[in-house]
């Protein structure tokens, strides 16, 4: 990525209420940031006292946050990146708060008060459209080819004598599109198995926060026979270690985090079937548009290679909050 010439040191406050899959699409998006301009970036946790988390967004005020939560007061930063319900009563006022000093940026569809952000980095398959609106395809994250080779080395020790090719396998879990059922789970698990088995590769597989008992259940005792490694949640995350030493990934179709990380890599993404609980139109343009750009292919059991471009949309998305902020 080609930086931009350098203006001063910004501060950046990356804002939400601290779950992991939130902050790090705010903080992906900062750091990005940081590696175009230099940037001191500040951490912030929201959280709301119980008795008013329900209240809309329009009726809160600071004086109900928890005790938990970061301050939010001045000196105010230079630009606010946010993520998450909880933090739009803040970022909605952020900029009156700051005397217009504070560029506000928020990912994702806020669903509230669109017009009051200066930017709004959207996922492209929400269909979100305004003047402020700057669409990815996927959602902003924080892996880099330098990143996912930095925290490669840990893993080394235990990847490295797998046989080729190594295939990486990324499984969500239940959400309110689609499901893994034990059976459906197995009924991958048997053609993953059967793929690795074909290849005279391993297997590196890693669940998710969201997978169900059982589903892990049914894939790891249909797989825990293969060539590699079944990340049991114990230990350091092996993702980034995974996605560096994988000659191919396979990732289910329910997250567009995943893919979207996974399509960044430049390595073929194998895209695994859900069982849809209801219309997947959102997620069908997802999976679209990564294939459209050569990233993505549905899974048919074979491992077969190609090349593309690795997506970098984080990037560009920076370079577009840098722009902006510069021309206001």
């Amino acid at each position: 990525m080609t930086p931009i010439p350098p203006s001063s040191p910004l501060s950046v406050w990356v804002v939400s209420d601290g779950r992991a899959g939130i902050q790090n699409q705010a903080l992906g998006l900062a750091e990005a940031v940081q590696r175009l301009n230099p940037a001191e970036i500040t951490i912030k946790h929201i959280r709301w006292r119980p008795l008013f988390d329900r209240l809309p967004s329009a009726l809160k005020t600071t004086a109900m946050l928890a005790p938990a939560s970061d301050p939010i007061i001045a000196p105010w930063p230079d630009l606010w990146i946010a993520t998450g319900r909880a933090t739009l009563p803040l970022s909605t006022r952020v900029k009156t708060w700051s005397g217009s000093k504070t560029f506000v940026v928020q990912t994702q569809d806020p669903r509230w008060a669109n017009d009051r952000y200066d930017m709004i980095v959207a996922p492209a398959h929400d269909g979100l459209s305004g003047d402020n609106v700057f669409e990815i395809t996927g959602s902003p994250h924080r892996i880099t080819p330098r990143r996912i080779a930095e925290a490669a080395p840990a893993f080394a020790d235990r990847i490295a004598p797998l046989p080729h090719p190594r295939i990486a396998v990324l499984i969500g879990g239940k959400s309110k599109a689609f499901d893994l059922p034990p059976e459906h789970a197995a009924d991958l698990a048997d053609r993953i198995a059967a793929a690795v088995r074909a290849s005279g590769g391993s297997l590196m597989l890693t669940f998710s926060r969201r997978t169900p008992e059982a589903a892990k259940a049914a894939m790891t005792a249909r797989l825990a026979d293969l060539p590699g490694l079944i990340w049991d949640g114990t230990g350091d995350n092996p993702l980034f270690g995974f996605l560096h030493f994988a000659d191919h990934i396979l990732v289910t179709e329910d997250s567009a985090n995943m893919a979207a990380e996974a399509a960044s890599t430049g390595k073929p993404v194998h895209v695994l079937p859900m069982v849809p609980l209801k219309s997947g139109d959102k997620f069908a343009r997802l999976h679209d548009d990564l294939q459209s750009r050569g990233a993505t292919r549905p899974f048919d059991g074979t491992l077969d290679n190609w090349t593309y471009e690795p997506l970098a949309e984080t990037d560009r998305a920076a370079r577009a909050v840098l722009e902006a902020m510069r021309a206001r």
